[in-house]
């Protein structure tokens, strides 16, 4: 999952498979904030009066809103105008799970905050502009009972049930998310194994800040600090791809029906593959696992 980070993202499973889980364990392996991260946030809690005992907040914000909440409390504003959710996830993880349930215009008004990194309030007597730099994470059931492909259990939904279901979130949204990833149920087997070692969210975190590293090195004469960062000529100088690479996503982009933002994410999103396989450049492999994370808006999007 260390390829989340930084990257937004589209979690896609049946109930109970662990996407919520998951999202909670992604501030463990996130990277450390630095000093100046850390009094961004601090400023922007402490006007929003969230600052407890007048300390320095130096752990990645994570915010998991309800679907009931309004686009004022989402993006900022009120009679005086304070930072809304999307604000107060800056430089960390804003968590919307069940992203179909949120209300259609509130999902709307994300993009241009997603697309710029900042929010801009706008009253008679003042205009105020709060940062909105953060990683969207967000979570769905594939359709309205949850289970359309799962094979443990039959769907009740017809497909215009599911057509309505979908369509609650925008094609221009969904262009704005990275990664889309479909997860299985849990089956018995993964259950019983309990004493399985997996890698350690300190091991992975380290590996992170590592590759982090290297992308602040890289673009430190750009203004840039990672790769999803990245706009126009940028992606252009450094996510180069050979020919054979630039032929697989050509095929892709005419199959799948891909959009120039779509391009340029499946770019970013290789770069950052290839950062975190130590590798300078950018392979038909690392091409091939950046489409793969398009492809779950295809299989359930078009039905």
């Amino acid at each position: 999952m260390c390829l989340t980070v930084l990257h937004n993202i589209l979690i896609i499973g049946p109930p109970g498979s662990g996407k919520t889980m998951i999202s909670k364990r992604l501030p463990t392996i996130l990277p450390d904030m630095s000093f100046e991260e850390a009094l961004e946030v601090t400023k922007i809690y402490s006007v929003a009066g969230l600052v407890k005992d007048n300390g320095i907040i130096s752990k990645r914000p994570y915010r998991s809103p309800h679907h009931t909440i309004s686009r004022v409390s989402l993006v900022g504003g009120g009679r005086i105008p304070t930072p809304g959710e999307v604000s107060l996830a800056h430089y960390g993880v804003l968590f919307l799970d069940e992203l179909p349930e949120f209300g259609k215009s509130v999902l709307e008004v994300l993009r241009q905050p997603m697309e710029d990194n900042v929010v801009t309030i706008s009253r008679v007597n003042a205009t105020l502009t709060y940062p909105s730099n953060f990683m969207l994470v967000a979570s769905m059931n594939p359709c309205p009972c949850g289970y359309y492909g799962d094979p443990l259990h039959e769907c009740s939904c017809s497909p215009r049930d599911i057509d309505r279901y979908l369509k609650k979130i925008s094609g221009p949204l969904l262009d704005r998310i990275d990664i889309h990833i479909e997860v299985s149920p849990v089956n018995f087997e993964d259950l019983k194994n309990r004493n399985i070692k997996s890698e350690s969210s300190a091991k992975i975190r380290n590996r992170v800040n590592e590759c982090r590293e290297l992308q602040i090195n890289r673009y430190k004469e750009d203004r840039v600090f990672s790769n999803s960062e990245l706009q126009g000529r940028n992606i252009n100088k450094y996510c180069k791809i050979n020919n054979e690479s630039e032929k697989i996503l050509k095929n892709a982009f005419d199959k799948l029906g891909l959009s120039a933002r779509a391009y340029n994410k499946i770019l970013k999103v290789a770069r950052t593959i290839a950062d975190l396989d130590g590798c300078d450049d950018i392979t038909e492999n690392h091409i091939l696992e950046a489409i793969q994370y398009r492809s779950m808006d295809r299989k359930y999007f078009s039905i």
